[in-house]
């Protein structure tokens, strides 16, 4: 009998790939990696799509993509990195959601599905190929589950719901920021 079967493979297979993923788009937004434009640029599109500050916002969203992409990936703290994975792609896809769905028409397929894979791998776990298994799943209990999705669901509505209020005012012409930076 092996240590691991093929729900073991599959999932680090996921975890992997999803997860290198999210850590490469965040490393683009943090470092300018692989053809990305670093906290200045991503800050200053983020401030232009209502997420303001900008240069938070992005350092924010690249932390929540980097770390919890790279945690995915090596299946610790699974239900925290899935979570946060999560969070930052339901930010994205508000931003592309005026599009529609279809990532050709610049919608939030991409994004959606980038997050409900993280969210899967949240609620799943990360399998016996992975580092929460070696730990003794420390750091992947069953309560972290919904903790982590449900903090992570009230930050993320508070965000979004704060950027849509930008958005309106920006619209009525009223631009007041909602942040001190």
């Amino acid at each position: 009998m092996t240590c691991f079967d093929r729900r073991d493979l599959g999932l680090l297979l996921l975890r992997l790939g999803t997860g290198g993923v999210l850590a490469a788009h965040g490393a683009q937004k943090l470092f300018g990696w692989f053809g990305g434009h670093g906290l200045e640029g991503t800050g200053q599109f983020m401030e232009s799509v209502g997420y303001a500050p900008g240069k938070a916002s992005a350092t924010a969203s690249g932390l929540a993509e980097t770390g919890g992409g790279v945690l995915l990936a090596l299946g610790l703290a699974t239900p925290a990195a899935g979570a946060a994975a999560a969070g930052a792609m339901a930010g994205a896809a508000a931003v592309h959601a005026p599009n529609g769905f279809f990532n050709a028409e610049g919608g939030y397929e991409y994004a959606a599905t980038l997050g409900l894979a993280a969210a899967g791998l949240a609620v799943t776990g990360p399998g016996r190929l992975s580092l929460d298994h070696a730990l003794g799943h420390v750091f992947d209990r069953g309560w972290m589950v919904p903790v982590a999705l449900g903090a992570t669901a009230a930050a993320t509505a508070t965000v979004v719901g704060l950027r849509n209020q930008r958005l309106r005012r920006r619209e009525e012409g009223e631009q007041q920021a909602l942040f001190e930076e």
